[in-house]
């Protein structure tokens, strides 16, 4: 799959960088939201404890158990407080997709029964970053190279690396649960779920 026409790389605040790849009509970062301030320039606020996480309405992020390894391979864990800041995210030109825009995305691959397939690095166990075998269906075909990140829950555990990854779009249902989309390293589908907004889920961005 080919980059972005015009848009090979963007850097977000921190000065990470991202390479984009074209997934039919839409233009996405290909690896998972490394940034700790928003457009701004304001800082996210991190290391919170268990209980603040749970208790939080206010943007925040963590890092899978704190370790910086894997930040560098998954990127960071926000929760949906900070996906909805109005100070923004994802770096200029570039947002959160919305529902509608990750069905772009699953309807382009086939639907959301086969498209986490298209969507899951094929990398496995022991290497760095990979899936937890049988990473069923896995093609990568789509260049979104999609890693098991785990999950930050609702009372602040971290859960799942290896076996599971999951982003969130800015589509809030109700005043605590917002929607999410999930990679299971059994399944070759796409989950769509309904999610509380201070779990703590990885960020991909889409290009305006």
């Amino acid at each position: 799959p080919p980059p972005c026409p015009g848009a090979l790389t963007v850097t977000d605040f921190d000065g990470n960088i991202y390479h984009s790849v074209q997934v039919g009509s839409q233009c996405w970062t290909k690896s998972n939201l490394r940034v700790s301030r928003y457009r701004n320039g304001d800082i996210i606020p991190t290391g919170l404890s268990n209980s603040a996480w749970e208790n939080t309405t206010s943007g925040a992020y963590a890092i899978y158990n704190s370790d910086p390894v894997n930040d560098g391979l998954y990127g960071k864990l926000y929760n949906h407080y900070a996906v909805a800041d109005n100070r923004g995210l994802c770096p200029t030109g570039w947002h959160v997709p919305s529902d509608s825009e990750w069905t772009t995305l699953e309807n382009h691959l086939g639907g959301a029964g086969v498209a986490g397939g298209a969507l899951k690095s094929t990398a496995l166990l022991p290497t760095p970053g990979g899936w937890i075998p049988p990473n069923s269906g896995a093609t990568n075909s789509s260049g979104f190279s999609a890693p098991p990140g785990g999950i930050r829950g609702t009372t602040g555990q971290f859960m799942n690396m290896s076996s599971y990854g999951a982003w969130w779009s800015t589509t809030v249902l109700s005043g605590s649960i917002a929607r999410g989309r999930g990679l299971r390293n059994s399944y070759g589908d796409l989950q769509i779920g309904a999610s509380y907004r201070v779990d703590g889920f990885s960020v991909r961005c889409c290009r305006d």
